[in-house]
Order: structure tokens, then sequence, then C-alpha cells
């Protein structure tokens, strides 16, 4: 069994996290997450467990490769991660949670060495085929402390057997894997044209617990992109 690492979280809007490592002990993490760390730590870059391992991952839009950090040195070390844009970083305990949980394509910081990290393909053929962004989620699973970045705020649900709630997709970042997800279409040509909320959302069924943000990368990225200015001269 993995010992759970020590670590903390920084700040409040713009949150990273800081893990304390013994010697020898290390944590893995998206290449380029990496925010400042001791000069006893050892990188190691690869695919994580292959190269059909590293392919899986390009498919879910993050890098191809796996770092991993070893403090090689004596005391204490220190590495710390912080996700590209603002938010919340929501620490998990697999432990806690059947050992799995399924998060966002771009919702994975860094988690312990023996955490793998894998991709899930959605259960159902409507969510594959209509869910864009809930098509492929990437599975944490082991027994160690995962970390995932959410943007805004986050908002936690613990659901029960037979329990429903309907969430925009983009703002599901994680979910136990004993949660049942479908993706549904909202209905009605007003709704589809004016609702603002797009065409389909996520239904959840528990028991289990879900993570919600509650600013979706994006929605972030359509507001700046319609901000900023247009080019006149062109055409």
């Amino acid at each position: 069994m993995a010992d759970i690492i020590d670590y903390k979280i920084i700040g409040s809007e713009m949150q990273l996290v800081e893990i304390e490592l013994d010697p020898g002990e290390g944590v893995r993490a998206e290449a380029g997450a990496m925010m400042y760390m001791g000069a006893d730590i050892s990188m190691q870059t690869n695919t994580g467990g292959g190269m059909f391992s590293g392919f899986k991952r390009m498919l879910t839009g993050e890098s191809f490769f796996i770092t991993s950090f070893v403090f090689e040195g004596v005391g204490k070390g220190h590495v710390a991660f912080a996700a590209p844009y603002p938010g919340k970083v929501i620490d998990i305990n697999l432990r806690d949670f059947g050992g799995q949980v399924l998060c966002q394509k771009d919702g994975f910081l860094c988690a312990a060495a023996g955490v793998d990290i894998d991709i899930a393909f959605s259960k159902r053929l409507g969510a594959g085929l209509f869910g864009g962004e809930g098509f492929i989620l990437q599975r944490l699973s082991g027994d160690g402390m995962v970390f995932v970045h959410a943007g805004g705020t986050i908002v936690r649900k613990d659901l029960e057997p037979g329990q429903k709630m309907r969430v925009d997709t983009g703002s599901l970042v994680a979910l136990t894997d004993n949660v049942d997800y479908s993706i549904d279409f909202v209905g009605g040509f007003r709704n589809a044209l004016f609702g603002g909320e797009g065409l389909f959302v996520t239904t959840l069924e528990g028991p289990g617990t879900v993570w919600l943000q509650s600013l979706p990368f994006s929605r972030l990225a359509d507001r700046i992109a319609a901000a900023l200015p247009k080019d006149r001269n062109k055409g």
C-alpha cells in the first residue's frame, strides 16, 4: 500500500500544490506542469507505460509524456505544480473512493508515483457521438493522492443511489467510477437556438461523488475570444 504524500495547496483563486517528498519518494505530472522544485529533485520523462500509453494520452489532448519527479537528497524535498489557468486544486485520496476516479481530459495535474494514469472511453454511445467534452475521460487508479485542477469554484456533490442531476458537460471535472453518466439532448427548438447552454447536458446518477467547476476553460476562452478587437483591415 502506497504512503500518502505530504502536500499543501497554496493560494485562493489561482492555486498551486506543493508536494513534500521523502528520500526516494516521487510524484508524477503532465509535462510542463512543474512550477518549481528543490535542487535534489531529479526529473525522469517517459511515456508512463510504453508507446501505447503515450498515444492514448494524446487522444485526450494531454502530453505524450509523463514526468516523474524523485527526491534523491536527504531530509525533505519539495516540488510544486500549477495549472495553466485560474481555478482551484482538488485533492483526492483514491483510497476513499474505491481506488479509482475519472476526470475531464484537461483536469489532471499531478499524482503520487504509484497512481496509474489511463484513458476511459464513455460508457454510452450517445455520450461518444454528442458529448464533446464527455467522450474521453482520464482514469486515475491506485491507492495514493491525485490532484485535479478545476476552473473557478469547486462544487462537490455526493449522490445517493438513484439520485440524478443534470450538468453542463464542460462543468463536470471528475466523478467516481460508480456514477452512471450519459449525454442527453436538451430538446426544444428555442432551447437549441437561444438557450446559450448548448444542445446537450450530462446526466449523472448515483451512488457516487462528482466534482463540478463554475468556470470551464472552454467558456473562459469563448468570452476572451469574443472580447478581442476585430481586425477591420482583414479582407
